[in-house]
């Protein structure tokens, strides 16, 4: 049976099918549906959000370990949190099949670089694939598992935001269970001491050795000759672009294996064509390769090393010619992301923007928006669960150089868990003075409101214990009498204890807790918090045209001849009522 499939719903489809076991994986674009379309298989297998991409890949490598087939899934930024095992497993190789799915995001759709995963394969020396479509993304993931337990190795499938997002047909098959393997200890194997360290490396570069005369052998790295005047060497959803562009005309080197690459094919189809091009996406990867090799290629010559390529840049870069476009006469209107209308981190930015001498540091999240103008309420933003250390970082620089200015950490719930503890702890154990915020809106919110350790479900839908922020935050050694929980929504009580928070001479916690504005309420969330649905409406005989409801940034308030809200967007969280300094604002009905 055929059907049409993103990539990601390719990848849990070739997963199910190749008898996985079990899978993790931390949320994030555009890794983010590989994992939630696993979970539709939950009678076949187990699958779990993990606090971050580290754990999730060392949990499924003790899955491998035990004997079974595991895959762990994350994007381009999350591999960098979960190399430092990766590293390690390459050493120690696999016992069931174990992939790695990381979903590069050329062109920072969702993240805050677009480094290129690819030199992770080459840095931790373990075998990738590449898929160029949604077909081969399940057949790709299926072969994983199957050169994960050949050559005794951990298989990288690297993918990119159009491929997890572009639909393709794909063939669906049976699933195949494959029976796990008894688990006998091998400390020589798995426990990576320097001595265990030196066989086990050894080990690693015969095992090199054999994927690269395999991947030279490989059908996943196929060759078409067309011609002998021009050759061109791509791979994954740049292949796609490359064909649009040369057409039938040239000769292709697709690859499938990116490492360890084919070189004796690559030798073998350069010295047949004239000039050789090597269409890539981000760094030059595989033209670097093909270069010190020794073999004379064009690429990032030309070819554009930042951003998504199309087949226009691509055809742009290389013949030269534009396609004609319909000029307009009209600038395009573009509507910039935004806090959502009742977003309860809106309500805390607007009072947090308000306050003077602060350095705000922020995190990775929907809450990243509280930047943009006009809460303009955040200073940086570095990386997931970055908040914490770099805000103690800066106060203790304010203080060893004399500057009186107080520093805040915004953080979600999410990831504090995910990566933000860690920095909490060190701002109690290094006797720091910093206030950390955390913004917990009882979902993993920018990424499409996936449960995590603070809520009440796990990924395949069973209730849990949640963990307890405030407690947590007490183990780590914040003193009780300062730890606060406030309804963000409440604009008085929210700046009130602000103040009272920052006045402190020793690490405090604020937790804002309300939830997301547009996450389905759980039962659990009814119970806890007032979610009766209201509409808020302006009242224009009152309404002097003060603006100051606009500059809330709430999308729903419309300013033109007259200031009005909109009735389908409004869900009533009255920040607006609270802030409007001529009652001019009123509940409907």
């Amino acid at each position: 049976m055929k059907q049409l499939l993103t990539g990601n719903e390719a990848i849990a489809r070739g997963a199910y099918e190749a008898g996985l076991v079990f899978a993790s994986a931390y949320p994030g674009t555009p890794s983010t549906e590989i994992l939630e379309n696993l979970a539709n298989y939950k009678k076949e297998l187990y699958c779990e959000w993990a606090p971050n991409e580290k754990v999730a890949l060392e949990a499924a490598m003790g899955a491998s370990i035990a004997g079974v087939r595991s895959l762990a899934a994350m994007k381009h930024v999350g591999v960098n949190v979960a190399a430092d095992p990766l590293f390690t497993a390459a050493y120690t190789g696999v016992t069931g099949g174990f992939v790695l799915v990381t979903a590069d995001d050329p062109g920072m759709h969702s993240s805050q670089n677009e480094q290129d995963s690819r030199n992770y394969a080459t840095a931790a020396k373990v075998l990738m694939l590449e898929p160029s479509d949604s077909k081969e993304a399940k057949e790709f993931t299926k072969l994983a598992f199957i050169l994960s337990e050949k050559f005794d190795t951990p298989v990288m499938l690297r993918v990119t935001t159009r491929i997890c997002h572009s639909k393709s047909l794909v063939d669906l098959e049976e699933r195949v269970d494959k029976v796990s393997i008894p688990y006998e200890r091998n400390i020589a194997k798995y426990v990576a001491t320097p001595a265990n360290g030196k066989v086990l490396r050894r080990k690693l570069i015969e095992r090199l050795a054999a994927m690269e005369e395999y991947s030279d052998q490989a059908e996943i790295n196929a060759v078409q000759y067309n011609s002998n005047e021009i050759g061109v060497i791509s791979a994954g959803v740049a292949y796609q672009y490359a064909r649009e562009v040369f057409g039938d005309d040239v000769s292709y080197l697709k690859l499938g294996m990116t490492y360890p690459m084919p070189m004796g094919l690559i030798r073998e189809f350069a010295s047949k064509v004239k000039k050789l091009y090597v269409v890539e996406e981000m760094d030059p990867y595989i033209e670097n390769h093909v270069k010190m090799a020794g073999i004379d290629c064009i690429g990032k010559s030309i070819i554009p090393e930042m951003d998504e390529l199309n087949p226009d840049i691509i055809r742009k870069a290389v013949f030269n010619i534009e396609n004609k476009t319909i000029q307009t006469m009209k600038e395009a209107i573009v509507r910039p992301p935004t806090l959502c209308a009742g977003c309860p981190h809106r309500a805390f930015f607007y009072v947090l923007g308000k306050k003077k001498n602060l350095m705000i540091t922020g995190d990775i999240g929907c809450y990243t928006l509280g930047s943009s103008p006009p809460l303009s309420a955040m200073d940086t933003c570095i990386c997931m669960g970055a908040s914490i250390s770099v805000g103690h970082g800066a106060k203790k620089a304010f203080e060893q150089t004399g500057v009186d200015r107080k520093v805040v950490s915004v953080i979600g719930d999410s990831t504090f868990f995910h990566s933000g503890v860690t920095g909490l702890m060190d701002v109690v154990y290094n006797k720091g003075n910093s206030l950390t915020v955390i913004l917990d809106n009882r979902t993993t919110g920018m990424t499409g409101h996936q449960d995590n350790p603070g809520t009440d479900y796990t990924l395949m839908g069973e209730s849990t214990s949640q963990v307890n922020i405030p407690l947590l935050c007490k183990a780590v050694g914040i003193k009780e009498d300062n730890i606060y929980t406030i309804n963000p929504l409440k604009l008085e009580e929210t700046s009130k204890i602000l103040d009272e928070a920052l006045a402190k001479n020793e690490p405090a916690v604020v937790i804002t807790r309300w939830p997301c504005a547009i996450k389905k309420f759980s039962d659990r969330d009814k119970a806890e918090f007032d979610l009766k649905p209201k509409k808020y409406i302006i009242n224009q005989e009152k309404c002097t045209g003060c603006r100051t409801c606009i500059r809330t940034g709430c999308p729903a308030i419309y300013s033109g001849k007259k200031i009005v809200i909109n009735p389908e967007t409004c869900i009533g969280c009255s920040v607006c009522k609270q802030v409007c300094p001529f009652d001019a604002i009123e509940q409907e009905g």
